[in-house]
């Protein structure tokens, strides 16, 4: 069986390696993404693993069916990347990771969130100057003293709000579906109530299309308190980043962690020598260091890609043993 893999960075190729030698896959570990201009390179394979924010569109999906390409798989929660209804049409085998190490994404959300609390950044951003004054916007409010809301409250955000109750903060939560194990830890209530007595929000909401998008947006922001911080280590639909950019502009937003984006690909992953190709993004970034961008790394960790590869892998096996996979989208 030969799968080609994209996305795979030199780090984690000795992860793919030693994972494999229970599998046997015959394996093409490409660090580029999947893109229009490179999808001739999984001529070959039976099986593709794709990562966030590789094309598996239309245009690709049909052309990888026609090299005999049989599984479609995404080393990911998130689905979005791939054109679903037409990888079904085509009759591809499509699988995805339901979930992986929480502590990953949870530990970049939550130190991203205290650096902004004790104002890590900002003095950071001194330091880069040569410049060790003590100013008032190094003053920070204890964590204990603070009130942090977390929206999701799945194994990721219950992970986050378990670090943050850790540092005696009250934590509040927002889900649909409560989580059973939260007793004692959150404190479950409306989204606009969160949203009107948080010191900090962090985002760990999957993104449903049609349902949730933009959900932080002008009419919720207006409800916070003056001074906000926000962290989004879950998925940039769920942010309007020209209302975000309007709230940090007049303060009611005081500093934001964004580890994802809304049509990320545009930014992250390469290097730009101008001005962002996003205008939104680009007036965002000019806030710095209120602003931090960080390129999806939330899941860049040893557990969570073993994890990742190890399930994309028993995906893999399930299907061409079975013809079935638990997995499956």
């Amino acid at each position: 069986m030969k799968i080609i893999c994209f996305g795979v960075r030199d780090v984690e190729k000795p992860i793919f390696e030693k994972v494999n030698e229970k599998f046997g896959f015959e394996m093409t570990l490409l660090p580029e993404l999947l893109t229009h201009d490179n999808v001739e390179v999984t001529k070959g394979h039976d099986a593709v693993l794709l990562r966030a924010n590789c094309a598996a569109d239309k245009v690709n999906l049909e052309k990888m069916k026609s090299y005999g390409i049989e599984y479609m798989f995404t080393r990911t929660v998130g689905t979005n990347h791939i054109d679903v209804e037409a990888a079904k049409e085509l009759g591809f085998k499509l699988a995805y990771v339901p979930f992986y190490s929480p502590n990953a994404v949870s530990e970049l959300a939550f130190s991203m969130g205290l650096g902004m609390l004790r104002n890590v950044i900002y003095m950071y951003d001194k330091m880069d100057k040569k410049d060790f004054t003590v100013d008032s916007n190094m003053f920070a409010k204890e964590v204990r003293l603070s009130t942090i809301g977390i929206i999701g409250t799945g194994r990721i955000g219950f992970e986050a709000a378990k670090a943050w109750k850790g540092m005696g903060a009250k934590v509040i939560g927002y889900d649909p579906y409560p989580n059973p194990n939260a007793e004692g830890v959150i404190e479950y209530t409306t989204l606009e109530d969160l949203i009107s007595k948080s010191d900090l929000i962090s985002l760990h909401t999957p993104y449903i299309k049609g349902q949730n998008d933009h959900m932080i947006n002008k009419e919720l922001l207006s409800k916070a308190q003056d001074g906000l911080v926000i962290v989004n280590a879950a998925r940039g639909e769920l942010i309007n980043h020209q209302d975000l950019y309007d709230a940090l502009v007049s303060g009611k937003v005081r500093q934001v962690a964004l580890d994802t984006l809304e049509n990320e690909g545009q930014v992250f992953f390469k290097k730009h020598d101008g001005a962002l190709p996003n205008d939104v993004y680009e007036k965002l970034y000019n806030l710095k260091p209120r602003v931090l961008f960080t390129p999806h790394i939330g899941s860049f960790t040893d557990e969570a890609v073993k994890n990742m590869v190890e399930t994309s892998f028993e995906n893999l096996k399930e299907y061409s043993t079975t013809g079935d996979c638990k997995n499956k989208i």
